[in-house]
């Protein structure tokens, strides 16, 4: 089967993704995720980008970090949606804002054709953003995976 995920990604690109991820959460105790979705459920149709993420985060747990600090970057690919959402823990120290530049400068690459290239450097500068306020602490593990989400 022909799967739409692969006209943006190839597999080496979603273990480069990964790897970023893994690099970037050694700097901070926040916990950055990937999901990508190549089409919305029946059920889900008529939901929002944000409400859709919101259904993938706490699918995913991602709001039982311990410090609050999850953040899914969500792929909704055949309606060509993006949407970035932190966990409270973030939320209070990081304002949308800062999210929706990031989400803003991710979007010009994906607009380029450089899906995998955007997606690191959304990561990058999460990663960056979280270790200014959420620097690694002694007894920090990795709570969540790193694998991407692919639907």
């Amino acid at each position: 089967m022909d799967r739409l995920i692969y006209n943006f990604f190839s597999d080496d690109d979603f273990l480069r993704i990964s790897g970023k991820i893994k690099e970037m959460e050694k700097n901070t105790s926040g916990e950055i995720r990937i999901a990508v979705k190549e089409k919305k459920s029946f059920l889900d149709r008529k939901k929002n980008i944000r409400a859709l993420a919101e259904k993938e985060f706490y699918k995913l747990n991602m709001h039982n970090t311990r410090d609050k600090t999850g953040i899914l970057l969500y792929l909704q690919l055949n309606e060509r949606q993006f949407y970035i959402l932190a966990d409270k823990g973030i939320h209070e120290k990081v304002g949308e804002e800062t999210w929706h530049k990031v989400r803003d400068e991710i979007q010009l690459h994906f607009h380029d054709g450089k899906f995998s290239q955007g997606l690191i450097w959304g990561i990058e500068r999460v990663g960056k953003i979280l270790s200014e306020h959420f620097p690694v602490k002694e007894d920090d593990t990795n709570e969540l995976s790193n694998k991407i989400i692919i639907e």
